[in-house]
């Protein structure tokens, strides 16, 4: 349904799964397993796994931190994505990879959901994007010492909302890792 006719294809996004960035967010073992089936499930369909990785004063560029977990491999022909910004199309290279892959419909999976998950997940609806959320393939950090619900609220609260998103002519939508298929 999305508003990029002449991009029929689906790619999965893989949005900051880096140890600085997971340290210590809830359930964080069983989301990079679910995200792992998701990358088996899209490689095994030809579907793009597209990593994007993010860095700032806080998750400097090269340090251990900014590295991907160890258990998720990007294979050297997925694209990788550095970004700057919580949107993954902020300033980087994403819209390019996606047009050459001519991809209209997301998944989305990642860190963190109340931050990048949520900021990707509007910013590909203004773009004309579809933009399905794996409501248990992302997590965030407990920010409750700043007032902010505990972190498997803010998921939930994700979940809930993306379920029925939509604008003309896109659509949001959760799904569960083993419902996805591409």
């Amino acid at each position: 349904m999305t508003t990029l006719p002449e991009r029929p294809n689906t790619a999965l996004l893989v949005i900051d799964v880096q140890n600085g960035v997971v340290a210590g967010s809830p359930h964080r073992d069983d989301v990079v397993a679910n995200i792992n089936t998701l990358v088996g499930k899209a490689r095994e369909a030809g579907v793009p796994v597209i990593w994007i990785q993010h860095s700032d004063d806080e998750l400097k560029e090269g340090t251990e931190d900014w590295r991907y977990v160890p258990e998720l491999t990007r294979q050297d022909t997925e694209p990788l994505i550095p970004k700057n910004y919580p949107d993954s199309f902020e300033d980087t290279e994403l819209e390019t990879v996606l047009a050459r892959h001519k991809v209209g419909r997301l998944v989305v999976t990642g860190a963190q959901t109340d931050v990048c998950i949520r900021s990707t997940l509007h910013g590909a609806i203004v773009r004309g994007y579809d933009a399905t959320l794996v409501a248990d393939a992302h997590t965030t950090e407990d920010l409750t010492r700043y007032g902010a619900p505990t972190p498997e609220q803010v998921i939930a609260h994700t979940n809930l909302y993306w379920k029925w998103h939509e604008a003309p002519g896109r659509r949001g939508g959760t799904v569960e890792t083993a419902e996805v298929t591409f």
